[in-house]
């Protein structure tokens, strides 16, 4: 019936390990389900979760209700690639919005940290590749991926290897979008930071540049889904509100890490951003005129 249908997508009872009480969470996607129908029986719209387990609400299930699949943040399943703030600002905006995060992580310093937000924590070295492919056979299906991994100046090998080995797994698993964060100055943007700064991050700026182009390589041949978001300086004060993504490739400028994240989950869950590369600023803080703003 319509209301046991409802009640298969409202209800999820998955194995929780820790504490005698399981966490329990409202899915939005299970509270918009019971203000849409008219039973007179209420849907409970709770998920039972567990930290261990990668269990999901499967799409077939979900698609009883829904009359086409899209990238719904609610049931959206997403790997998110980094350790630094920029990737635990968007593991944490994700799960606000509902979505089924893992955060692959090289070691355990942050795992108990990413656990708190209800995320999935695999671990595996972006330079490894057996590490990378056994991260993502290990997830059932894996719909978009966010990729924040970056380098030093000493060791930028990540920032090309790394970028590139996520890239390459994600294409066989089948991933439908791959965002990739770098940095302004790569590219056709290598003029917007100047010559001096340039210079100075010039060997994790040239790494960078092989993943983007390995990215729009596997874009063009129909692989995947990209989108490429370049930030200018990362400060780690919190966020204005005020940052904007431009195809202005000739501006720089300071942007906080929690707005970037901000911008890179409004890119994920926006088409008109598909197969693009954009620029990430805080207008308030880029001298010279003002830049026209890419409306995701």
């Amino acid at each position: 019936s319509f209301r046991q249908t409802l009640r298969s997508v409202a209800y999820w009872d998955l194995p929780c390990t820790g504490a005698s009480t399981a966490f329990i969470q409202p899915t939005m996607q299970a509270q918009k389900l019971t203000q849409a129908t008219s039973c007179s029986a209420r849907i409970q719209p709770f998920v039972r979760i567990s930290r261990i387990s990668s269990v999901r609400p499967s799409r077939p299930v979900t698609m009883r209700a829904t009359a086409s699949y899209e990238l719904d943040p609610d049931n959206a399943s997403i790997l998110v690639c980094g350790g630094g703030g920029v990737a635990l600002h968007v593991t944490r905006k994700l799960k606000d919005m509902g979505s089924w995060v893992w955060m692959m992580q090289r070691t355990d310093v942050r795992k108990a940290e990413i656990e708190k937000m209800m995320a999935f924590v695999p671990k595996g070295d972006a330079l490894n590749k057996d590490d990378v492919q056994r991260v993502f056979d290990g997830i059932e299906e894996v719909d978009a991926v966010v990729c924040t991994l970056g380098g030093t100046i000493a060791d930028p090998r990540v920032d090309s290897e790394g970028n590139i080995n996520v890239i390459d797994a994600a294409i066989k698993k089948g991933v439908k979008k791959f965002i990739l964060v770098t940095s302004v100055g790569c590219g056709d943007s290598k003029d917007a930071p100047g010559e001096r700064v340039y210079n100075i991050l010039k060997p994790v700026l040239v790494e960078k540049d092989k993943a983007e182009e390995h990215l729009k390589a596997a874009g063009a041949a129909g692989k995947l889904t990209y989108v490429i978001i370049r930030p200018g300086g990362l400060v780690s004060e919190p966020a204005t509100g005020n940052a904007i993504v431009t195809e202005d490739n000739t501006v720089s400028g300071q942007i906080h890490r929690e707005d970037v994240a901000a911008l890179v989950v409004k890119a994920l869950f926006s088409k008109k951003a598909d197969n693009k590369v954009l620029t990430a600023i805080d207008p308030t803080k880029v001298p010279g005129p003002e830049c026209k703003a890419f409306q995701l």
